[in-house]
């Protein structure tokens, strides 16, 4: 994946610029969240728009304005894509809002989540609008699902969160379902939920 030895899943998120305030807010945020991402085993890689030598100025913006709040460190990498190379690869860049370039007429991107399992496959595709902050909780809401729903053969209804009601997968079986979930509930025919803790 770009480079990167990935073993765990990755989220790879791309920024329209350095020194722009709602990506300076979300790479604080992303840096608080660190043992978040830790705990699931989740590589976070940032790519933003700019060179190098940027990033690393801005870095020590976003850990003096996140700081305000709560202690602030990036230790993620973020690359550097000054020529949109990767953005234009993974389909990163917003052709939609023409005042949305850089002084050479290249287009921003926009706030793209990528969230990437350990076979390198992408789970899940989430772009927001470059003036729109993203929802980390949200996306960490989504690892869990995937993480779950891989490993014990259930889905996640609406507005699930870690410790609500899940669904049995419909690969399993009736006669599965009473060994594997003893505490499941028929609502449908194709509807079966059943209390899941971790």
């Amino acid at each position: 994946m770009i480079g990167l030895e990935i073993h765990g899943q990755a989220i790879l998120f791309s920024h329209p610029g350095d020194f722009t305030p709602v990506c300076t807010t979300e790479l604080g945020e992303v840096a608080r969240r660190a043992p978040d991402f830790a705990a699931r085993n989740v590589k976070v890689i940032g790519i933003s728009a700019n060179g190098l030598e940027e990033h690393h100025k801005w870095v020590q913006d976003i850990n003096d304005f996140g700081s305000k709040t709560a202690p602030t460190d990036v230790q993620f990498p973020i690359i550097a894509d000054a020529d949109r190379k990767i953005s234009t690869l993974y389909g990163m860049l917003d052709y939609q809002d023409a005042t949305n370039k850089d002084s050479k007429g290249l287009p921003f991107t926009i706030r793209t989540v990528f969230v990437i399992d350990p076979k390198k496959v992408i789970r899940l595709t989430i772009a927001y609008p470059a003036s729109t902050g993203r929802n980390f909780d949200e996306i960490i809401r989504v690892i869990d699902s995937l993480q779950l729903g891989d490993k014990h053969r259930i889905t996640t209804p609406v507005n699930w969160k870690k410790g609500d009601d899940v669904i049995v997968h419909p690969s399993v079986s009736n006669e599965e379902a009473k060994t594997l979930f003893p505490a499941h509930t028929v609502h449908k025919p194709y509807l079966r939920t059943t209390p899941f803790k971790v």
